[in-house]
């Protein structure tokens, strides 16, 4: 795969281009796109979203890293412009860095992965601790996808994953060139 850091031209056409929420609609778009790119060389991927729902992000995601293993000859870019944000860094993150981009001025955004549940405790004893051990395992391995997620976006740059971590609880907010320098994108566009 060439990863010649790519100028502003190459980025005139993309082949698939997304905004608004990050969900099953998105997929299906991006699915219908993608697949109508299958004999492109190089894909450019350009989005703007104020975020959504991370599996979908992960779903898109796990198309783009498998196909850049079973065609290593195609080159899959990622263009964000505008808005970056939550499901929109993870779907980043699936992209290698150095075919990251950003529009000048865009904002990413990184913050933990939410929930909302009510847990009603009610029933025998031994049934309350099996709610309550089903609830923090769901927890526990929502906080594990999410970190791998976190650490897929930082490799190659000069932000550690602990860094991430502290930080995603206060929603952190990057500028484009801020990403740059940190070493989280191949460059502003």
């Amino acid at each position: 795969m060439d990863n010649t850091p790519l100028s502003a031209p190459a980025f005139k056409g993309p082949a698939i281009l997304l905004s608004g929420p990050v969900d099953y609609d998105m997929y299906r778009d991006f699915r219908r796109q993608f697949d109508a790119a299958s004999e492109l060389d190089l894909v450019v991927v350009e989005l703007t979203t104020l975020g959504g729902d991370p599996e979908v992000a992960r779903m898109m995601g796990e198309d783009i890293r498998f196909a850049s293993e079973v065609t290593p000859e195609r080159r899959f870019v990622f263009l964000g412009k505008a808005a970056i944000y939550s499901a929109g860094t993870t779907f980043m993150s699936f992209f290698a860095r150095s075919n990251r981009y950003l529009t000048r001025g865009t904002r990413l955004m990184i913050h933990e992965r939410k929930m909302a549940k009510k847990l009603e405790i009610h029933g025998p004893l031994t049934t309350c601790i099996a709610t309550l051990k089903a609830t923090l395992h769901e927890i526990e391995c929502s906080i594990e996808i999410q970190n791998e997620g976190f650490a897929n976006l930082v490799i190659g740059s000069q932000v550690t994953l602990d860094e991430v971590i502290e930080k995603a609880p206060y929603n952190w907010y990057i500028e484009a060139e801020e990403a740059k320098n940190l070493g989280l994108i191949e460059a502003v566009l």
